[in-house]
């Protein structure tokens, strides 16, 4: 059996969310990820510009040279260091938030890819799962944040490394995140979950790179929350699925 990496699938889900009969299921994470991004970088380049300012207004006036410098370099910097902070950071509460819907979708995708209907069971099939979705959450924060707080100390304090790390660290999360639904939809427990993408590290980390990339892209990073889920739930099925369920 042919195998892809983790890039690949990821890709695929930019088809899948224009596919028929799914566009209806894409549409609540994507506006929920729209919202949330939109308020929260008005919100953190405001403050960006405002740190900026007061750093430079610090440097003497006949040190104008050191000024242009200043703000040549830390402009570009403050952006790409909040975005990676941002990313994953606020990436987590959208999906905290849209958990319920994120579920859904990937059921339909998942339905879609191996030839069954996507089936209509309306609202009620959707309450009555969002205890145990956001259960799933809960259990997926209280793993990340202890370890978030940790690389992040690492990312202020170890200059390059730091970042990198975080980088890795978010990436890892990130594969976690999405690929979680599809484990979740089948009642595969977390522990259970974490192990099983272990096992297969490098297609997940590659993926969750891809995640994350794509959400330091401005306007692109609003559509990474559907693109993801239906690229995580692509490699549930042609690559996790049956192993994890056998094993189950």
């Amino acid at each position: 059996m042919q195998t892809h990496s983790g890039v690949h699938y990821f890709f695929e889900g930019f088809s899948l969310i224009k596919t028929k009969g799914l566009k209806r299921f894409v549409f609540v994470p994507l506006a929920i990820n729209l919202v949330l991004f939109s308020v929260a970088f008005y919100f953190l380049f405001g403050q960006i510009e405002f740190a900026i300012a007061y750093t430079i207004n610090l440097v003497p006036e006949w040190l104008g040279w050191i000024k242009t410098a200043i703000s040549f370099f830390l402009w570009p910097l403050a952006v790409i260091s909040v975005l990676l902070i941002f990313a994953l950071i606020f990436g987590t509460l959208a999906n905290w938030i849209a958990a319920p819907f994120n579920g859904v979708l990937s059921e339909k995708v998942e339905r879609h890819l191996t030839g069954q209907d996507l089936g209509d069971e309306g609202i009620m099939s959707l309450i009555k799962d969002i205890p145990r979705t956001l259960g799933r959450e809960f259990t997926k924060l209280a793993w990340y944040i202890p370890r978030a707080l940790g690389f992040l100390l690492l990312f202020i304090f170890v200059p390059v490394f730091g970042q990198l790390l975080w980088f890795l660290f978010s990436a890892w999360m990130m594969a976690i995140q999405y690929c979680d639904y599809p484990y979740d939809n089948h009642k595969v427990g977390f522990k259970r979950m974490q192990s099983h993408l272990s096992a297969h590290k490098g297609k997940a980390l590659s993926f969750g790179i891809m995640v994350n990339v794509f959400s330091l892209i401005p306007v692109v990073n609003f559509i990474v929350m559907p693109v993801a889920i239906c690229g995580a739930t692509s490699m549930w099925v042609g690559v996790l699925k049956r192993e994890a369920l056998s094993e189950y």
